[in-house]
């Protein structure tokens, strides 16, 4: 019976030095590899880019090759001119910061009440049988019908409009806190039991942390949902916002400024879900 050459290398006897001749012909890692190493997150946010830069390459060639004519589409360097004008006069940061106040308000009112509710929801289960029902049918109103009677309650205002918003970021944060702690697992709380923690403490160090993916997963949805209230609160009687732009540019046949306001509500939701992303990181580092 032969024996193959790998069977006779891996059956020969190893000289005492072949061990400390292996180990200084395996390269170490050196700072270069370590430096790129560090620079991954780089080249996937540079990767992140690339979409974009097809996408507004699409629409230069669209609007310089006719596909659309100027009313329908305006090329970007007209848009562009859109925004140093309204920059220009001082509009545009009015606009946006009026925006990102509502939205910030609406979410942070919507998240924290969500949140509230998903727990009690989620860790009892007659809280469950009685308020799930009514709050799923609540959940499937449209954020349109809920502006009139949001104009006879709270009138045309500040009010309504951070209400609406509220609103639209409460059901996201609700249902995946309320889902996910429902399954958490009950060994994590027989030992947090055993270990005599209250009721209070019991949710804080171990249920809350054991759903804190799902509630970071519930906030970035809640944010989006919340500039899409913030349209359809600034469609309805606001005198300034990015909504606001929307409509007055409709009525006016200022199709730059209208795309301009489109570019920049996607702009303001990757921003402050990148936000959301970095304390998310945080939050996991801690709490898992």
């Amino acid at each position: 019976m032969s024996l193959s050459t790998s069977t006779v290398r891996d059956a020969a006897p190893t000289a005492p030095g072949d061990d400390a001749r292996t180990a200084r012909s395996t390269p170490a890692p050196g700072p270069a590899r370590r430096r790129r190493r560090r620079a991954r997150p780089w080249a996937v946010a540079l990767l992140g880019l690339v979409v974009p830069g097809l996408l507004l390459l699409a629409w230069q060639w669209a609007t310089a090759t006719g596909v659309f004519a100027f009313y329908e589409l305006p090329p970007p360097a007209t848009v562009w001119e859109a925004a140093l004008d309204l920059g220009g006069r001082g509009e545009l940061s009015v606009h946006v910061a009026i925006s990102a106040q509502r939205v910030l308000l609406g979410f942070g009112a919507g998240a924290a009440l969500g949140t509230l509710v998903g727990a009690w929801v989620g860790l009892s289960r007659w809280s469950s049988v009685l308020l799930s029902p009514t709050i799923g049918a609540i959940r499937a109103v449209p954020s349109l019908a809920w502006i009139p009677l949001l104009l006879i309650w709270l009138k045309i205002g500040e009010d309504s409009k951070v209400t609406l918003i509220a609103i639209g970021a409460f059901f996201p944060v609700y249902t995946t806190v309320s889902a996910a702690l429902r399954h958490v697992d009950p060994h994590l709380v027989e030992v947090g039991r055993a270990y005599g923690l209250n009721r209070a403490r019991l949710f804080t160090r171990v249920q809350l942390p054991a759903v804190v993916p799902s509630l970071v997963s519930g906030l970035r949805l809640a944010l989006a949902q919340s500039w899409l209230f913030l349209v359809a609160a600034e469609l309805a009687g606001a005198s300034m916002g990015l909504g606001f732009l929307l409509t007055d540019s409709q009525n006016n046949g200022r199709v730059d400024r209208l795309v301009l306001a489109i570019v920049l509500l996607a702009l303001l939701g990757k921003l402050t879900d990148g936000v959301i992303g970095l304390a998310e990181k945080r939050l996991l580092r801690r709490w898992t």
